[in-house]
């Protein structure tokens, strides 16, 4: 007993739980910093610019609107192309494909069918469309 230590204190060691507090505060801090990076994004747009290269350029584009009526009657411009019955659309083509060839595929064509019209008749005004080399369509 003449050797040391008497009050009960003796080598605690090394200490684990403290270490782990530290590597979880740790770990917690760079996960949060992780999540709140921004990411960029490239986005490739054209902008229209202020000068116009070619003449009648600048004229913007005018849509064609292409209503399709529940009795299968198509019309556009306020005039009845082709009958109800006619699957092939033949005026509706030509004036498509003389317009198309007179002032380019830039003016986008809108189909506006009535909630009650048929699937199909639909179908033939889009294929009379595709025939006439319609590119840009759309539905309203």
């Amino acid at each position: 007993m003449a050797s040391g230590n008497m009050s009960g204190e003796g080598d605690i060691g090394f200490q684990i739980a403290p270490m782990v507090d530290v590597v979880f505060v740790l770990l917690l801090f760079f996960m949060a910093a992780a999540g709140s990076q921004i990411i960029e994004k490239e986005l490739n747009i054209n902008l229209p610019s202020g000068r116009s290269s070619a003449p009648g350029a600048d004229v913007p584009s005018t849509p064609i609107i292409i209503d399709i009526l529940p009795d299968g009657r198509v019309q556009l411009n306020n005039r009845v192309y082709d009958s109800p019955t006619s699957k092939e659309l033949p005026e509706l083509r030509a004036w498509l494909k003389e317009t198309i060839d007179k002032f380019g595929d830039k003016d986008p064509v809108i189909l506006r069918p009535d909630p009650q019209t048929k699937h199909e008749r639909i179908m033939d005004v889009l294929n009379a469309a595709a025939a006439a080399g319609v590119k840009n369509l759309t539905f309203s």
